[in-house]
C-alpha cells in the first residue's frame, strides 16, 4: 500500500475504469479458450469424418493400413507411409504413383471442407540418395512434400490454405530401431490450430504472427493514452 505524507498506510480503491479493463480481460481469456475448445472439437470431427471415409471410400480403404491419423500440439496429422509392396514413390523418384495421387486427392476433397491451414512434410528413409550430383534426401522428400501438395490442391484444397511445405529426409524417423523401413518413407499432413498457424508465421518473421487480439488491443491502449 502507499504511504500519505502522515507515514501511515493508505488504501487506494480501484477506479471503475480498471475493474472494467479487469472485465474486458478476463472476458477475452474466456474468449480463446472458447475458441481453442470449438477448434478442437472442429479437428476431432475432421478426425473422424476421414476415418468414416476411409471405411466408405473404395480408394481410401485400400490404403487402410498406410493411413495413420492422430491429434498432436500442432493439430490433425494424416500419415500415409509405404508398405514394401506398395509405395507412393518409385524409389529414387518425387512423382506420385497413381494410386498415391488418387489417395491424396481424395483426402484433400475432406480437409478442404475446414478452414484451417495445412503443412505438408516429405520424409525418406536413411538410403543415402545416388545417382545425381548434389541431389540429397533433403532435395528428394522437400520434391515430393510438393507432389503431396499438389494432389491435394487438385482435391480442393485452397493454395492459401497451404502453410509450409517441408523436406526432412530421414531426421525424423518412423521407425527409430530400423532407419531402412519402409514406414520412414512417407508423407505427414498437419491440419493445423491457431496456434500452430501463428507458430509458423512469426518463425517466419511475420511480424505480428502469433499475437492475439487481446495483445493487439492492449498495444491499442498504450498507444493511444488509454491506460
Amino acid at each position: 500500500n502507499p504511504i500519505d505524507l502522515d507515514g501511515s498506510a493508505s488504501m487506494v480503491r480501484s477506479s471503475s475504469a480498471d475493474q472494467q479493463d479487469t472485465d474486458i480481460q478476463f472476458e477475452d481469456d474466456e474468449i480463446e479458450q472458447l475458441a481453442d475448445s470449438i477448434e478442437e472439437e472442429r479437428l476431432q470431427d475432421l478426425m473422424a469424418t476421414l476415418q468414416d471415409k476411409i471405411d466408405q471410400n473404395e480408394t481410401l480403404r485400400e490404403f487402410k493400413d498406410q493411413l495413420l491419423l492422430d491429434i498432436t500440439p500442432e493439430g490433425l496429422r494424416i500419415q500415409i507411409v509405404d508398405q514394401s509392396k506398395r509405395p507412393m514413390f518409385d524409389s529414387g523418384k518425387s512423382e506420385l504413383k497413381f494410386y498415391s495421387e488418387d489417395l491424396l486427392v481424395e483426402l484433400g476433397k475432406t480437409i478442404s471442407q475446414v478452414p484451417n491451414k495445412i503443412s505438408l512434410t516429405g520424409h525418406t528413409d536413411a538410403q543415402p540418395f545416388s545417382g545425381r550430383e548434389g541431389y540429397t534426401n533433403w532435395e528428394l522428400s522437400a520434391d515430393r512434400a510438393n507432389a503431396a501438395r499438389r494432389a491435394v490442391v487438385a482435391g480442393g484444397v485452397d493454395q492459401e490454405q497451404v502453410s509450409r511445405v517441408v523436406g526432412l529426409a530421414s531426421s525424423v524417423l518412423f521407425d527409430q530401431k530400423d532407419p531402412f523401413a519402409a514406414v520412414n518413407r512417407r508423407i505427414a499432413i498437419i491440419v493445423l490450430n491457431r496456434k500452430a498457424e501463428d507458430e509458423i508465421a512469426r518463425n517466419a518473421g511475420v511480424r505480428e504472427a502469433g499475437i492475439s487480439d487481446k495483445t493487439k488491443e492492449n498495444d491499442r491502449k498504450l498507444e493511444s493514452g488509454g491506460w
